[in-house]
């Protein structure tokens, strides 16, 4: 397995790039938005492709890589279903996973630190964002922060993992690079209370000032999504409502680029193909399946996924590879909902 974990000294950042091979698909953990061009400089190195990119929670002290990384590598970006950031491809809850070639990432809800904290665990390792720092816990005091809802987090989920699990953190201030559970319960300060009660008031009066970045941070991370007004403008979009009209029409071929996994969660639209987003390059090149049904049939392709995100992506790719009837609908599976669009299991 490639495991890499890179630091930004400025706002004292642990940013992972994991794969599970040299050559492989490759997932990016809290990137750095100034740091963009050192990952995408070592993926190139080991020769992988990067697919995913995750943030643990909307981040106060920095702006994150999320939609750097997405313009530039077309990867798919996950935050948890809570996050205030207006699009991201793929938003996860507690008990999903988040896969790539070879690796799996159990998905942990972790509130506390922020109300959208999520933790991710993978082989021994949990990256823990700014819940369970080394030696510390994340402030509680901003972004509907709550010091009940992170001892919860941090006593009855993260050190109920094995004491040999390492804990890899968002940040660290005093160079400290990995511990363990073991280590934390038994060394970490923030820990060492008697009950729930005597955490909420610790934490309630630790006086910090507010992050140095947060006002530009967190209004730069909530607008982290793909401005897909520009798709439309361009004729490469229908509503919800214009797509539910269609709904059915021989004309049409709807393609549903989500993963498996959240197609079982949330359902689909009847009658739509299942092309994931994974397989778009082979998919609308020639001889693939969708150049191919488009071609031999004259259909309009019609994309979609969870929020927009990465049908408009497609969009752009397909009208680039010759598929000029093709458009998505704009919103995803989320405002198929919400317009109340027939939905099967």
């Amino acid at each position: 397995m490639i495991f890499r974990q890179l630091f930004d000294s400025v706002s004292g950042t642990y940013t992972y790039l994991i794969a599970s091979r040299r050559g492989g698909e490759a997932l990016i953990i809290d990137p750095v938005l100034e740091k963009v061009d050192r990952y995408l400089k070592l993926v190139e190195e080991l020769d992988l492709k990067l697919v995913k990119a995750v943030d643990t929670h909307l981040h106060a002290d920095h702006v994150t890589g999320l939609g750097a990384l997405r313009d530039r590598t077309h990867c798919i970006t996950v935050m948890g279903e809570q996050t205030a950031a207006d699009v991201v491809s793929m938003r996860v809850a507690e008990g999903d996973r988040v896969a790539i070639e070879g690796l799996s990432l159990d998905v942990l809800y972790t509130p506390g630190h922020t109300d959208d904290s999520y933790s991710f665990l993978m082989d021994g390792r949990v990256f823990t964002g700014d819940t369970l720092l080394i030696r510390g816990t994340g402030r509680t005091d901003f972004q509907n922060g709550d010091p009940r809802q992170q001892y919860d987090s941090i006593f009855n989920k993260l050190l109920r993992l094995p004491d040999e699990t390492l804990v890899y953190p968002a940040h660290d201030y005093k160079g400290d690079t990995v511990s363990t559970i073991g280590e934390e319960k038994h060394f970490n300060p923030r820990l060492r209370v008697g009950s729930v009660d005597e955490y909420v008031e610790l934490m309630n009066n630790l006086n910090l000032p507010n992050p140095k970045m947060m006002d530009v941070a967190v209004p730069a991370n909530i607008r982290v999504g793909l401005h897909q007004d520009e798709i439309a403008r361009r004729g490469w979009a229908l509503t919800a409502k214009e797509a539910m009209a269609l709904h059915g029409n021989a004309g049409i071929a709807l393609v549903d680029l989500r993963e498996k996994s959240e197609r079982d969660k949330h359902g689909s639209i009847p009658g739509a193909l299942h092309a994931p987003y994974a397989d778009l390059t082979e998919n609308i090149g020639e001889g693939g399946i969708l150049h191919e049904l488009a071609a031999a049939t004259g259909k309009r392709i019609v994309f979609y996924c969870a929020y927009g995100e990465r049908s408009a992506m497609a969009v752009e790719a397909a009208q680039a590879a010759g598929l000029l009837g093709a458009c998505h609908i704009e919103g995803g599976i989320a405002a198929w909902k919400k317009a109340d669009g027939p939905i099967v299991r």
